[in-house]
């Protein structure tokens, strides 16, 4: 379309396993980058830390990885990533800081965590055919003390609160989710002042409950709505790892979870020993994979998509999402129309949004997204 760009933007990003264990860098992107190859922009969300410097945490050793690994989002030809989410921190700051500095010499812009608080709010904003697009990364499951301040390094950061709602002796518990009034008034505030700044903005959520299908928490609706109602033209959302639902608000689409773009690690959360998880409660949507033992984040992690955003200084022309399927190496493909996976991903994301005002059509190898 003339005077416009295409925009791709990825889920979670951070595969820790390389050369070493038989897994060339290089390899992750080698079938997604013929479709990113064809994006006038590129964003994607930094999951891990590349530094000399960083802490192996004994709960995640799998962020403190080596600065060759680096090479995933260069390779990818991402323009900016957003750092804010719930393991940028988890090295330290030393790791994040310098992987922030890292990337930056390297031409990809950063969001979402910085030296102080003022650095992280700052969005990257890349410019290609006189179209300005602004990348706004914020997280509501930061890791506790890795929260940016003023004069701290860190990222930034929605609070939730959560309250109980008693219904009588035999119904469940109400649980109700809201963000903190101020950090919601602080993440509304930087998009105000984008809109001065660039023609389309999007906002990047880190948000959400990590492996269950289906499950939007209350306050992951608050939070995307908040962000449409002050001038965001998309929200994208991962932190999950696997797709959740899509819903279209004002017009606007917002995705709840991208799930993963490339993503590995060694070993399932220790959740997985958990009674609620090891005797069946929640296992029906969640078991491990065993054929994907380095991807131990549920049943639908090999799932993913990409939202595709055709922009213009006039605001968002078309959203759609294109479908993707992780092969046994781990490397995310997009899968054509006619492949019976396409279907698959199709179909899972109709089940997922089933609650959520939302309309889906195919065209070509593209699913397109209206209200």
């Amino acid at each position: 379309m003339s005077g416009s760009v295409t925009v791709l933007i990825g889920g979670d990003c951070g595969p820790a396993h390389g050369p070493k264990d038989g897994f060339p860098i290089e390899s992750y992107t080698e079938l997604v980058r013929p479709v990113l190859e064809q994006a006038d922009m590129r964003f994607v969300n930094c999951m891990r830390t590349y530094s000399s410097r960083g802490i192996r945490a004994d709960h995640a050793p799998q962020v403190a990885q080596p600065v060759e690994m680096a090479e995933i989002y260069t390779n990818g030809l991402f323009d900016a990533v957003t750092m804010s989410n719930n393991h940028t921190y988890d090295a330290g700051p030393d790791a994040m800081l310098d992987t922030r500095e890292l990337l930056n010499s390297r031409g990809i812009q950063v969001t979402g965590a910085g030296r102080d608080l003022k650095e992280a709010r700052r969005a990257a904003i890349v410019e290609k055919n006189g179209v300005k697009v602004a990348y706004l990364g914020y997280t509501s499951v930061a890791a506790a003390g890795s929260a940016a301040g003023p004069d701290k390094p860190g990222v930034t950061s929605i609070r939730v609160r959560t309250s109980y709602e008693t219904r009588g002796p035999h119904q469940p518990v109400g649980i109700r989710t809201e963000p903190d009034p101020e950090d919601l008034a602080m993440l509304v505030e930087d998009i105000r002042a984008l809109r001065e700044q660039a023609d389309i903005v999007i906002l990047a959520f880190h948000s959400g409950v990590i492996r269950l299908p289906r499950v939007i928490s209350d306050y992951q609706v608050t939070v995307a709505h908040a962000a449409i109602d002050a001038g965001a033209d998309l929200v994208v959302a991962h932190a999950p790892h696997i797709p959740k639902a899509v819903e279209v608000y004002k017009g606007k689409a917002i995705f709840y979870s991208l799930g993963v773009f490339a993503m590995t690690k060694g070993f399932p959360a220790p959740s997985w020993a958990e009674p609620a998880w090891s005797h069946g409660a929640v296992r029906n949507h969640t078991d491990l994979d065993p054929d994907f033992p380095l991807m131990p984040y549920g049943k639908a992690c090999t799932l993913s998509l990409l939202a595709k955003a055709v922009v213009s200084k006039e605001g968002v022309l078309r959203i759609a999402f294109l479908p993707m399927a992780m092969d046994r190496r781990y490397r995310p493909e997009v899968l054509r129309r006619g492949n019976p996976k396409f279907d698959e991903v199709l179909n899972y994301m109709e089940w997922a949004s089933v609650d959520m005002p939302h309309t889906f059509h195919v065209e070509g190898d593209e699913v397109i997204v209206t209200g």
